[in-house]
């Protein structure tokens, strides 16, 4: 269904939105999403150093194979997202064995997964990592899913724990420095895949 619930008091589940690959209009909505969350959850707004696919998402996802946005939409409008990039995480600020470990174009690792606030807790988020790992999963190459969270944000570890492997807690005891836990998704094997990888 693609109807538009924005009725107050009303808890519509994921079926309600539609989650599908982002098209070049949906881009500003989703930047939109991801800039609130730098802003409004992170509390540390836009780090070029971090963010620069959110400045120009059409080249990082829409221009770039084996990359990819994916987007949850009431309606017209863009509540959550979820990207696919072909690259490790960077050491600093992560662990050097952790970027050994994810390093090169062998693995997905999963960014930007946001649902706006008045938006969760309707499995959107699950279905838009659904929906992610069921294209790396078609796409050759990748034999690993890596993302790491932030354990400050409401919700976010629980989340993770409930679809993902725990490989590196590494918070660091400063609760204004590093918060953060590295997770693994095994990649699934298709109906019709030769092998697992």
């Amino acid at each position: 269904m693609n109807e538009h619930h924005q009725a107050a008091g009303h808890s519509y589940p994921a079926e309600f939105y539609e989650v599908r690959l982002a098209t070049h209009a949906d881009l500003p909505g989703a930047r939109s999403v991801m800039l609130d969350t730098f802003y409004r959850e992170f509390g540390h707004g836009y780090r070029p150093q971090w963010h620069t696919d959110v400045i120009d998402l059409a080249g990082t996802y829409l221009g770039t194979p084996r990359h990819a946005l994916f987007v949850a939409v009431d309606g017209d409008e863009v509540v959550g997202t979820t990207a696919v990039r072909a690259q490790g995480p960077a050491s600093p600020p992560h662990p050097a064995w952790i970027a050994e470990r994810y390093s090169g174009d062998r693995t997905a690792q999963l960014f930007r997964v946001y649902v706006r606030a008045e938006h969760r807790r309707r499995g959107l988020a699950r279905a838009l990592v659904d929906a992610a790992v069921r294209f790396i999963a078609e796409t050759p190459g990748y034999e690993q899913i890596y993302l790491h969270t932030d354990t400050r944000v409401a919700g976010a570890e629980a989340f993770w724990r409930s679809v993902a492997v725990e490989v590196c807690d590494a918070r660091d005891g400063d609760t204004d420095r590093h918060q953060t836990v590295h997770f693994e998704i095994p990649v699934p094997v298709l109906a019709g895949s030769a092998e697992p990888r």
